[in-house]
């Protein structure tokens, strides 16, 4: 079942990752196969008016360059994706985002629960590949990286299989929560620069 109140502090994290960032960083690897940190960046800021539009059942298509084509983190990005991120999350938390059906930037129309999951997976995740590719220490509630595990459970194979996932990490049952997580999505838990 989803809950709109994991929406505003997964972003709030994101958030706090994202204005630490430093200019000298942007090159970076991450954790997130075939990403730097800009490209990470690049990729939140591609996508943003899309994932804030799917929570209005608006049909929002990303911009119609490929995302490896277009460079947004130009000017002063790392001021835009904080207010692209407090949009996503003011639009997720209202309880009406979350009921029926909604579309993600194209045709096809999908569960709204489901996209919200997503939406809120997507926060966490890359809030994680950024703050591990940045040297930031940051952590999630509980509740909010078990809601994130649960979702991600129901869609990771899908995932791996439209290769936005990797191959999954073996993680034990018994790892913290956010590794379990990180490993349904292909990434190493302890995966450093």
């Amino acid at each position: 079942m989803a809950d709109v109140r994991l929406v505003a502090p997964a972003a709030a994290t994101l958030i706090g990752i994202v204005t630490c960032i430093k200019p000298d960083q942007l090159d970076d690897p991450t954790p997130c196969a075939g990403y730097d940190v800009r490209r990470l960046a690049n990729h939140l800021l591609f996508w943003g008016p899309s994932l804030e539009g799917a929570a209005r059942k608006e049909t929002v298509p990303p911009p119609a360059a490929a995302e490896s084509e277009l460079d947004l983190t130009g000017d002063d990005w790392s001021a835009t994706l904080p207010a692209v991120l407090d949009r996503i999350a003011s639009a997720w938390g209202r309880p009406e985002a979350w009921q029926g059906a909604t579309h993600m930037g194209g045709p096809t129309e999908l569960p709204a629960a489901l996209v919200g999951g997503m939406v809120v997976t997507e926060l966490v995740v890359h809030g994680w590949d950024l703050a591990r590719a940045t040297d930031q220490d940051r952590s999630w509630d509980d509740d909010l990286l078990h809601h994130v595990h649960t979702a991600v459970g129901g869609f990771a194979e899908q995932g791996r299989q439209l290769g936005v996932f990797g191959p999954e990490v073996p993680v034990s049952h018994t790892a913290p929560v956010l590794d379990r997580v990180l490993g349904l999505t292909g990434r190493d838990p302890n995966w450093r620069r």
